[in-house]
C-alpha cells in the first residue's frame, strides 16, 4: 500500500501525491498521471501495481491547484466536474508540468524515471515526454495530443488509442502517427477508458496488451 506525501513545485505550490514503494531495491521510478477524476481509487491502484512490479511509483494530484483533494468517480456529474478542472489546468500547462517535475524529483533516487497517464493524463504524459527529463513515456487515449503534435518526444514513447473511442477521431491518431515515425502508436478494438476496470468501457484484453507493452517499455528503458 502507498501513502500520501506533500510535494513542492518550483513555483512554491504544494500538492499531494500518492507514493508507493516497492519491496526491495527499486528498478526505477514511474509517474502515474490521473484522468480528469483526480487521484482516485483507480489511479492509486495503478500506482500500487507498478510498485508491485518493482518500481517506485508516484501519482501527483494535478488538480490540487484548483481544488485540493479532488477525487470523484465516473458518473455524468463527476465527468462534468472533472472537465471543468481540466479546462483550468489546460490554461496553466506550465503549472501542471511543474507539478509533474516535482513528482519526478521525488522518485529519481530510484534511478531512471518513466511516465504513464490516462485520458487528460495521456496528454500530460506526452508533454512530459517532450519537455521533461523522463526516460520513457506511455500515454493512453490522450485526445489533446493532436494540439501538441508539433512537439517531439525526447525519450522512447508509445501511445495507446481505442478504435471505438468517439472522443478521439482516428484521423487525429493517424496524424500523430505520421508526424512521429519513432513513436509506436497502437490502436485497440476498444472504447475510451478501456484500461480502467472500474468503468463500463473497460476492455480486459486491450488493457492487458497495452499494459504489457507499457511494462516492456519501462523494463527496457529504466534500467531495471
Amino acid at each position: 500500500m502507498g501513502h500520501d506525501i506533500t510535494l513542492t513545485a518550483s513555483d512554491g505550490h504544494k500538492l499531494s501525491a500518492y507514493l508507493c514503494e516497492p519491496d526491495g531495491a527499486a528498478r526505477g521510478g514511474v509517474i502515474v498521471i490521473q484522468e480528469i477524476f483526480g487521484v482516485n481509487v483507480h489511479i492509486r491502484d495503478v500506482a500500487e501495481r507498478y510498485a508491485a512490479l518493482g518500481y517506485k511509483t508516484i501519482a501527483p494530484a494535478l488538480y490540487d491547484r484548483y481544488e485540493p483533494g479532488f477525487e470523484v468517480g465516473y458518473t455524468a456529474e463527476d465527468i462534468a466536474l472533472g472537465r471543468d478542472h481540466k479546462t483550468s489546468a489546460n490554461e496553466d500547462l506550465d503549472g501542471v508540468l511543474a507539478d509533474v517535475e516535482a513528482a519526478r524529483l521525488a522518485v529519481t533516487d530510484a534511478g531512471k524515471v518513466g511516465i504513464t497517464g490516462f485520458c487528460w493524463g495521456g496528454v500530460v504524459t506526452w508533454l512530459a515526454a517532450c519537455r521533461l527529463d523522463v526516460q520513457a513515456a506511455a500515454g493512453y487515449y490522450g485526445g489533446g495530443i493532436i494540439d501538441h503534435n508539433r512537439e517531439q518526444p525526447r525519450c522512447p514513447t508509445i501511445l495507446h488509442f481505442g478504435a471505438e473511442d468517439q472522443s478521439i477521431p482516428l484521423d487525429d491518431v493517424e496524424q500523430i502517427s505520421k508526424a512521429h515515425a519513432d513513436v509506436d502508436v497502437y490502436i485497440y478494438e476498444a472504447d475510451h477508458g478501456f484500461h480502467c476496470d472500474m468503468r463500463g468501457s473497460y476492455n480486459p484484453r486491450s488493457a492487458d496488451i497495452a499494459g504489457m507493452r507499457t511494462l516492456r517499455l519501462f523494463d527496457e528503458n529504466l534500467g531495471g
